[in-house]
């Protein structure tokens, strides 16, 4: 194992403050984690990190050591990839991270696409709705929808996710097809709870640039996307969900849309990366693929 090496382990071990982690996020045994870190304390002559059973701790050595690696192993990168930039294909591996419905329905379907076009590149996968820490766990981007929280992450914006309103024909012979805000009152809604914050969705409504939000009652709360819609397509009540995601049964019959002159503001969709001088050419691959896939299967619909 060479200093670089070393200092790319240490790196790792630093932002995820755990060895095991480290070893799993670089897919090395832990064993192999443990021998870098030792080598290097013996090469710098100091004590870098602080190791109990329960928690590591950076010393000032560490560090310091830390930040001077940090722009070691960028300027190498950034070396390597302009001398590679000409003559060799994006290759290694790539992980990303995308929200379930996103990732089952639309990029999962696509991936063979990015596959075939770039040989030497595999891909790594995660299809999750929780908030991912890129560094501490290894992951190259994540594809996030809705407003995000402030971070030190890279954001590109990859469009706006239209929404839609919507229930069964079932639900709308029983309980009438709103026609106005006001007939609201008399409905009822599949409720979303967020998997994250348990905060139960409120229904929002636009009217003209004003944008709103009403408690309606609900006999089902569901906490993914998958359930609102079942949920919605048995007539429990009505739903707001991105259009993508019930295209083919409103195409069908199966649910119809209501109120859509009233339906929110799209929802911005962000691919978010670690602060990094260079983009590595999988992560750049990747990106020039994924926007037209978006635009093609989930941005820019009309209701």
């Amino acid at each position: 194992m060479d200093r670089l090496e070393r200092m790319h382990i240490f790196v790792r071990v630093v932002d995820c403050l755990s060895f095991t982690r480290a070893a799993e996020s670089l897919e090395i045994p832990r064993s192999t984690v443990s021998t870098a870190i030792k080598e290097l304390e013996s090469e710098m002559g100091a004590r870098l990190l602080n190791r109990t059973t329960r928690a590591i701790k950076v010393t000032e050595e560490g560090r310091f050591l830390y930040r001077k690696s940090q722009s070691l192993l960028q300027d190498y990168e950034q070396l390597a990839g302009a001398f590679a930039v000409n003559d060799s294909r994006p290759q290694g591996k790539l992980r990303i991270n995308v929200p379930g419905r996103l990732g089952r329905r639309v990029l999962a379907p696509a991936l063979p696409d990015f596959l075939d076009r770039y040989p030497d590149i595999d891909i790594q996968m995660g299809v999750t709705d929780r908030a991912v820490d890129l560094v501490s766990e290894g992951v190259d981007c994540v594809i996030r929808v809705g407003e995000l929280a402030d971070s030190n992450l890279i954001a590109r914006s990859l469009g706006s996710l239209p929404l839609c309103n919507c229930a069964s024909p079932g639900y709308l012979t029983r309980y009438g097809r709103p026609d106005t805000v006001k007939d609201l009152s008399s409905h009822r809604i599949v409720a979303f709870a967020s998997s994250m914050t348990g905060r139960v969705e409120s229904w929002e409504y636009r009217q003209g640039d004003k944008l709103d939000s009403l408690a309606l009652p609900a006999r089902v709360t569901v906490n993914t996307a998958e359930g609102m819609i079942a949920c919605a397509l048995a007539g429990l009540g009505m739903i707001q969900v991105p259009h993508y995601d019930v295209r083919h049964h409103l195409d069908s019959g199966r649910l119809v849309s209501v109120l859509p002159d009233t339906v929110p503001p799209p929802m911005p969709i962000t691919l978010l990366y670690p602060h990094r001088e260079h983009m590595t050419r999988r992560l750049e691959a990747f990106i020039d693929w994924v926007i037209p896939v978006l635009e093609d299967k989930v941005l820019g619909m009309a209701q």
